[in-house]
């Protein structure tokens, strides 16, 4: 029968899949265009916003103005990296992205610095995507009720419920996530493409009102100056344009995610890509262009959003208005938490194409229940619910730490194509180069932006863990090759033949029960040349009555000895005991340890298991094996042993601590080898010491 946690799990997650099924989760166009590039288009729900919550304080009304030559710039670098990621996927098409590029150009060590650039995108994106869909959901109660409600404390709880809940959603499978998080990102097009026509006929018609640049909550309004800045310093621009690169994260979501694709992988990624590119364009000159005319103004506590004042305009009152508003703000709030839901797809990728490489623990390359890479998507879902709580779900917080990582892995896949084309003679190579160092140049410049100016708010926490996110991965990856250099060092021909010429076998003895039995009874199996029955009396009453039950019984051929450690340190005692029986250079022995396991949840609390411990002290000898017996005591029947007390010829001896033990009497019926000697039998649970 199947335990009762898989029995949940399959409960929750439905029927597992098999691995041969992989080919079947794969996306068409149409679906990656809604999981893969949600994050990208539903971005453009608050980067004109992010801008302008920068601009009003300083520059006042003037800051309408200001936003659409700081919207021309970002959809200027929307082009490059466009061009650039469509270079990207045609070549690299297996997931990881810029990761990949920089690898196979830069080598291992400097492509961590995309691995890392790109991990802390996608956790900060799933905060903030979902920090900013909720925020829709809050602008949405706070316009239909015309002020706060108790929704307004309601953001953290909801936000941190939807984070679960695409973390089950993502737990089932892709086919599963893509079916139920590609339809947002349709509505969410056509949402703001009706509220950009009904905005067109009524801006015709002299009819789109304006926000009060002055109402409850709105953030302070500064004075204009003069000049094409309107007093605003170029670091104040500057800063508008890093905050309105927060529309352009998610871009690099198809490259990240390209394995998801049907063959051609790369062709369809390419068409993707493109169709993304060319809707964000549309919605971001869109979004900056109504608050261009609207005046939508940012509120201090994020709600209402800029694009549900938009919206609001665009309806106006009565029973359409109010329809037309909701509309637009659930597929607003659907497409910002589906767009939460990229780094549920891309993430795992990335992290299980980084852990293959052995920067990054094993565990992440390995399929679950669905198909998902299931423990990618739980470390992912932790650390955004942790980076939630600590911001409080506040999207001007979270963007702070936000465009940093994703220009950063721009710039990687930039120079590394840069250097790609640079190797190579082919067609229009110096445009390919032109194109990938300009888009690596001016990444590389929003970078540094927008660690200068928003250093402050959030963004020196980002400049501190990239660093330390390089040297961990770097760590990873040079414990795991020194324990392949240990691991991997294979002496001559014949090296799994046994070179000593006397094996004995010590079994572990704590008390006389089944567990011991079966692993006696295991002692025989092997055949070596002598078993021992140790036990170290730590507790003197409990070894006298031991000996005693061990003299009183038939169930064994084997000697007990008792070897006396008064200081109580029992791995220390037991190293001893091994190193002298092994110093003559000539003996093997290995150490059989009977583990008693316990199902129920009170059997593991109530007993602490040593075994392991035992078998990491004994692990530096090098004539010394461990093996160790598991017993589940919870599933045990006591049939087949015969535990009728009957006189025995052993003798306990008690041995000290500080001289080797003297050798137990062998029982004649205990088996003893003729010939060469096997080695021990390799078990599912051993261990090699």
């Amino acid at each position: 029968m199947d335990r009762l946690a898989y029995r949940v799990k399959r409960r929750l997650l439905g029927k597992p899949l098999t691995t041969s099924r992989i080919g079947d989760e794969k996306l068409n166009n149409r679906t990656a265009l809604g999981v893969l590039a949600s994050d990208c288009i539903s971005s453009s729900a608050y980067g004109s916003e992010e801008m302008l919550r920068v601009l009003v304080p300083v520059t006042g009304a003037a800051a309408f103005a200001l936003l659409m030559p700081v919207t021309g710039a970002i959809l200027l670098v929307l082009v490059l990296l466009t061009l650039c990621y469509s270079d990207v996927v045609m070549i690299y098409t297996r997931a990881g992205g810029s990761y990949v590029v920089a690898r196979d150009n830069f080598g291992p060590n400097i492509a961590q610095i995309a691995a890392v650039a790109l991990l802390v995108d996608y956790i900060v994106t799933v905060a903030v995507q979902v920090s900013a869909g909720t925020n829709a959901i809050v602008s949405l109660a706070h316009l239909m009720a015309g002020g706060p409600t108790p929704m307004d404390h309601l953001q953290l709880p909801i936000s941190a419920g939807v984070i679960l809940f695409l973390a089950y959603g993502n737990l089932r499978g892709v086919r599963e996530a893509g079916r139920l998080f590609a339809l947002p990102a349709y509505l969410f097009m056509a949402a703001v493409g009706l509220i950009l026509a009904v905005s067109a006929v009524r801006g015709l018609t002299g009819g789109l009102p304006h926000a009060d640049l002055h109402s409850p909550g709105a953030i302070p309004v500064g004075t204009p100056g003069s000049g094409w800045l309107y007093g605003a310093s170029l670091f104040i621009v500057l800063r508008a344009f890093a905050n309105g690169g927060s529309s352009l994260t998610g871009l690099e979501a198809i490259s990240n995610g390209i394995s998801a694709f049907r063959e051609p992988q790369g062709r369809n990624a390419r068409r993707t890509l493109i169709t993304m590119s060319c809707v964000l364009g549309v919605l971001v000159l869109g979004v900056s262009t109504l608050a261009h005319f609207t005046h939508a103004i940012p509120y201090t506590d994020g709600s209402p959003t800029v694009i549900a004042q938009e919206a609001h305009f665009a309806f106006g009152s009565g029973a359409l208005g109010a329809i037309g508003l909701v509309f637009v703000q659930l597929a607003t709030a659907l497409v910002l938490y589906t767009g939460a839901n990229t780094p549920f797809t891309g993430f795992p990728y990335l992290a299980s194409f980084v852990a293959e490489d052995r920067f990054l623990p094993r565990q992440l390359t390995r399929r679950g229940h669905r198909l998902a890479f299931s423990n990618g998507i739980i470390a992912l879902t932790v650390v955004a619910l942790a980076l939630l709580l600590v911001t409080r779900a506040s999207v001007d917080k979270l963007v702070a730490l936000y465009a940093i990582g994703v220009f950063t892995a721009f710039t990687m896949a930039g120079a590394g194509l840069t250097a790609y084309h640079w190797r190579r003679r082919e067609r229009h190579r110096r445009l390919k180069i032109g194109v990938n160092a300009l888009a690596a140049l001016v990444s590389a410049a929003v970078v540094l932006i927008f660690a200068v100016t928003k250093f402050t708010e959030g963004a020196w926490l980002v400049v501190v863990v990239f660093p330390l996110g390089v040297w961990a991965l770097i760590r990873i990856n040079r414990e795991y090759r020194n324990e392949a250099g240990v691991l991997g060092t294979i002496e001559a021909p014949g090296a799994d033949l046994p070179r000593h010429r006397r094996h004995l076998v010590f079994v572990l003895v704590e008390t006389l029960d089944l567990a011991t039995v079966k692993a006696l009874r295991y002692a025989h199996e092997v055949r070596p040349d002598e078993i021992r029955a140790i036990h170290f009396a730590i507790d003197d009453a409990h070894a006298q009555k031991l000996a005693a039950a061990w003299e009183a019984t038939a169930a064994t051929t084997v000697a007990l000895e008792l070897v006396e450690c008064p200081d109580r340190r029992l791995r220390h005692a037991m190293v001893e005991l091994a190193a002298r029986t092994t110093e003559d250079g000539a003996t093997s022995l290995t150490v059989l340890v009977p583990r008693r396991t316990y199902s129920n949840a009170l059997g593991k609390l109530l007993h602490r298991g040593t075994a392991e411990e035992m078998a990491k002290a004994l692990g530096h000898l090098p004539h010394v094996a461990v093996t160790i017996l598991p017993f589940d005591v919870s599933r045990a029947r006591p049939a087949g042993v015969n535990s009728t007390p009957a006189r025995s010829t052993g003798r306990s001896t008690p041995v000290p601590c500080h001289r080797p033990p003297a050798p137990a009497a062998r029982r004649p019926s205990a088996p003893r080898s003729s010939g060469p000697v096997p080695p021990p039998a390799r078990r599912p649970h051993g261990r090699a010491g």
